[in-house]
């Protein structure tokens, strides 16, 4: 059955070029496509409490997160997924993750995930990436962007202000984590509001 509506991104808008890497806007930090040679990293990030409760999941070896790099790459080729790997430009020190999930290009939707290492945490890398990931978001047409958090992660709420995603509502019981079922705020660029 046809739609009736034009796909706000075009398909083919993401393949038709490689992942493009995006400095942020002081130009201390470099979002770029992960590498193999990442995953070491990945496997040691999941390594950390903090982020392992609040993404629910676990990398439990460095195949596992070579699997996971591999899969980054190919998401992107499907134009479901984009990864970025933050890295501190003056020593190229990983810093950790910033990605667009859940890719909707028919309606110019995605929306937000991250992470930040435990050594790199409160020096401003979370909200100055994602800065730039959403600027180049909305440059590539991205209608609406959202980042969900649990309503009992203050860290993440004030990331997003900080970016610029006011709070638009809060999403009931909506996200399980491993303690239970937690209320979800939701924050929301739109392209040109």
């Amino acid at each position: 059955m046809p739609i009736e509506i034009k796909p706000v991104i075009a398909p083919g808008t993401f393949t038709s070029a490689p992942q493009p890497t995006l400095p942020t806007a002081d130009g201390e930090l470099t979002l770029r496509p992960f590498e193999l040679s990442d995953a070491q990293t990945v496997h040691d990030a999941f390594r950390d409490p903090a982020l392992r409760f609040w993404h629910a999941r676990t990398m439990e070896s460095p195949d596992e997160a070579r699997a996971w790099v591999e899969r980054t790459h190919e998401d992107w080729c499907k134009e479901a997924a984009a990864q970025w790997f933050v890295t501190r430009d003056a020593d190229g020190a990983p810093l950790g993750r910033m990605a667009l999930r859940d890719m909707d290009l028919l309606e110019g939707f995605a929306e937000i995930g991250y992470w930040v290492l435990p050594e790199a945490r409160g020096q401003g890398v979370a909200p100055r990436a994602l800065t730039a990931l959403t600027d180049w978001a909305v440059d590539v047409g991205f209608h609406r962007i959202e980042v969900q958090h649990s309503t009992r992660n203050e860290p993440s709420c004030r990331v997003a202000l900080k970016a610029g995603y006011p709070l638009e509502g809060t999403r009931r019981s909506s996200a399980l984590h491993t303690d239970g079922w937690h209320d979800m705020h939701v924050h929301v660029r739109i392209q040109d509001a």
